[in-house]
């Protein structure tokens, strides 16, 4: 039996919920977090601690990885991306007011992948809001509705062919340890700061 048209497609059950705190800060016909938000694939909140208790956050300065390990916590609560300018986080390595969670419990960076949207392809670590979910997804073990997300975005079907090996070898970790290891693989030691 079909469903009328009219009958909203709920998220499906084994999806893992996207959350998104919008800052403001882009153009709006080039801020992918609103067309994630506008497509309904994900929600957009007022900061992180507005009605998605538990979920993980992505912070670029967090020091632990995203990993495997993390699938449980996703799976019952989220993930939530800040869509904001990640210049300005680079330069005072700061979350928009109001975002950061107690203590940085539940942060986790992206691992180190290469970006495919036209405003910065081939970057190392400049994803832009579309690409940094689709990359927490495909860690997170959710391939499908990671290919879904990024479907309609330029460049996107291409994030998972350029950056395959990468992704394959951080799913894979066991946890964030195993993460960092792939990474220096990958990309060589991290130099001293």
């Amino acid at each position: 039996m079909r469903s009328s048209a009219s009958t909203r497609n709920p998220r499906p059950e084994t999806d893992i919920r996207l959350w998104l705190v919008v800052a403001g800060e882009d153009h709006p016909r080039a801020c992918t977090g609103r067309k994630l938000v506008a497509r309904q694939l994900a929600r957009e909140l007022r900061s992180t601690e507005d009605s998605a208790p538990g979920a993980i956050v992505l912070d670029p300065h967090a020091p632990v990885p995203l990993s495997s390990a993390d699938r449980p916590r996703a799976r019952r609560a989220g993930v939530i991306a800040i869509d904001c300018s990640w210049n300005r986080l680079a330069g005072r390595g700061d979350l928009p007011s109001g975002s950061a969670s107690s203590g940085g419990r539940g942060h986790r960076r992206l691992p180190f992948l290469l970006a495919t949207n036209p405003q910065h392809f081939g970057r190392l670590a400049e994803l832009n809001t579309a690409e940094a979910l689709g990359a927490a997804l495909y860690v997170l073990g959710a391939r499908a509705q990671a290919a879904r997300l990024l479907g309609g975005f330029a460049g996107g079907p291409a994030f998972f062919e350029v950056n395959r090996e990468r992704l394959k070898r951080y799913a894979e970790a066991a946890d964030p340890a195993g993460v960092i290891a792939a990474e220096a693989a990958l990309f060589g030691p991290p130099s001293p700061s």
